[in-house]
């Protein structure tokens, strides 16, 4: 349901924005392994303008982002398969031995905690590393955008995360063990495992094995840099699937001229910027704070697919195989969840939990704001039926004659109040009414042509509408209607066109207008109509905003 959805919604915000926190302050540790000490201070501020490029590069556009960051991939494989399997294959005596010292390490933390304290240190251990799974969840999220046949795609893209993921882990941890690594002050544990490993290499004099330590370090801040990104490609996407349900501000649905969502990929940078200044890059706070919100998620979508299959039951379905899957997911999720809190509320993971619930509580008072804005539009809607129609049939339209040209978004309160405002102030002066709108390309509607075609028969059936009620009045009507990203830049080119169609145009343009203005209001409501009538009149053409009231609530008044 929408209430369980927004927690899920505000949980993958916040979780977006420790992504790319956490993946940049890892890549900053990572780079300044190999960096003397006297210039680590300079690794917050680099770790800024890391994510500074990030905003600036996503603000070009998604595909010149991704285009970039791409390539790394390969450098990364090549150099990390060298380190597992060499050094795998080069200590392979060494095996005996850390069998033996985990077997018996197993057994002394037995004897001393038990089966209860050893399963709590393995959830410990767990959820510490929980957060790798916020690479599936981004995929996951990312199956609308993926290439035909997305099911396919996301099955073998998950398949190589997962067997990907289980080889790096799994070697890694078995290199630390066979070259006995332990933390050094300044480096992180694969820094340490690459100098012991090749840092002594050395062909015709020339220190090669230092060479490759620097490039595998940079090739594991540049994997970090490109998990970083997810948070800017799905945070927005989530984002502006929230605010088309009125739960965040409707601008979180725009796209710009390079097809981002300008103002989601701003708001993302902005908040990992805070987050990494109020946790100074240190890596173990970011992970306290990021592995609780990625298992709030699972655990409410493994929830809905119990709940859909206890539904299938009844309709007599079959669903075992289904039910087991996800009820074993849930099971997990919620265990990782409470454990997720348990260890780490106290270290830093309240600032999660605080944080998220002040988000779920922002979304509910925004959907209750835009309700109450919109209650009274509405009910011009179910006045329609009950207004006089005229006798007569409507004529066809006359170019040569005034026209009233009314800028309308779908069918609602606010084109409906458009309409009668211009009738009551210039009774019998406008022989024709052209209903224009333009269909902005979203970025919920970028999902595919479909959701493209479905948004242009949606725009035309609201026209349609208008255009029927304006014949219903005995008036002549028609409609225009274009379709783009902006709706600004659209907007001007369909009026020009309209114009040149019916030279004696008159623009009009609702707008809402408040009776006690606040500081929140540009924020939830664009002003559109103000700046699509600035652009009209510098092209000479006659436009008008019409002003529609919306009164204070009965709360704003009891506040005042």
């Amino acid at each position: 349901g929408p209430s369980f959805g927004v927690v899920s919604g505000s949980a993958l915000i916040v979780d977006y924005v420790l992504t790319i926190s956490v993946s940049i302050a890892s890549a900053g540790d990572q780079l300044f392994s190999v960096v003397p000490g006297a210039l680590h201070a300079w690794k917050l501020p680099s770790e800024f303008v890391a994510i500074a490029l990030l905003v600036v590069l996503n603000l070009r556009g998604v595909r010149e982002s991704v285009t970039i960051l791409a390539p790394i991939f390969a450098l990364f494989v090549v150099t990390h398969a060298v380190l597992i399997f060499g050094a795998i294959g080069s200590h392979v005596t060494e095996v005996p031995r850390v069998a033996h010292e985990v077997t018996q390490g197993f057994h002394e933390g037995l004897g001393t905690m038990g089966w209860a304290g050893m399963f709590g240190l393995f959830v410990a251990a767990y959820t510490m590393g929980g957060g790798t799974y916020t690479g599936i969840e981004a995929f996951s999220n990312g199956l609308p955008i993926m290439r035909e046949p997305k099911v396919r795609t996301a099955r073998r893209t998950m398949l190589y995360i997962a067997v990907s993921l289980a080889i790096t882990a799994s070697g890694l941890l078995l290199a630390y063990l066979l070259f006995n690594v332990h933390a050094e002050t300044g480096k992180t544990l694969n820094a340490v495992v690459l100098e012991r490993f090749a840092g002594h290499w050395r062909v015709a004099g020339l220190p090669v094995g230092s060479g490759f330590v620097a490039v595998s370090l940079i090739a594991e801040a540049a994997l970090l840099f490109v998990a970083a990104q997810a948070g800017f490609l799905d945070g927005p996407r989530v984002m502006s699937n929230m605010a088309r349900d009125h739960w965040l501000p409707h601008r979180f649905t725009q796209l710009s001229e390079r097809l981002t969502v300008q103002d989601g990929v701003l708001l993302m940078g902005a908040a990992a910027l805070v987050t990494l200044a109020y946790s100074h890059g240190n890596i173990t706070t970011l992970v306290t704070m990021y592995s609780i919100n990625i298992f709030v998620t699972f655990s409410l979508s493994q929830l809905g697919m119990v709940r859909f299959w206890l539904k299938e039951r009844r309709r007599q379905r079959p669903m075992a195989r289904g039910m087991t899957i996800n009820g074993v997911a849930l099971v997990m999720c919620l265990g990782i969840l409470a454990g997720t809190i348990y260890h780490k509320a106290e270290h830093g993971g309240w600032v999660t939990i605080a944080v998220t619930s002040v988000v779920v509580a922002g979304c509910f008072w925004i959907r209750r704001y835009y309700r109450e804005a919109m209650s009274s539009l509405t009910r011009l809607e179910e006045l329609v039926p009950s207004l006089p129609a005229s006798a007569r049939p409507a004529p066809p339209l006359d170019a040569s004659q005034p026209t009233a040209v009314l800028f309308v978004g779908g069918y609602s309160g606010l084109g409906i109040h458009a309409l009668l405002t211009v009738q009551r102030l210039f009774a019998g002066h406008f022989r024709n009414i052209v209903f224009v709108s333009v269909g902005v390309i979203d970025a919920a509607a970028m999902k595919g042509i479909e959701e493209v075609d479905r948004l242009r028969e949606t725009t035309r059936a609201g026209l349609e509408r208008y255009v029927s009620l304006a014949n219903g009045f005995g008036l002549a009507a028609d409609f225009r209607m274009g379709m783009g990203t902006e709706a600004v830049e659209e907007g001007e080119n369909l009026a020009v066109r309209t114009a040149q169609e019916f030279p004696r145009s008159v623009f009009f343009l609702g707008n809402l207008v408040f009776q006690r203005e606040r500081w929140f209001h540009r924020i939830l409501h664009n002003q559109t109509a103000y700046r699509l009538q600035r652009r009209l009149q510098f092209a000479g053409l006659n436009a008008m905003v019409l002003p529609v009231r919306v009164l204070a609530s009965d709360k704003e008044k009891q506040h005042e």
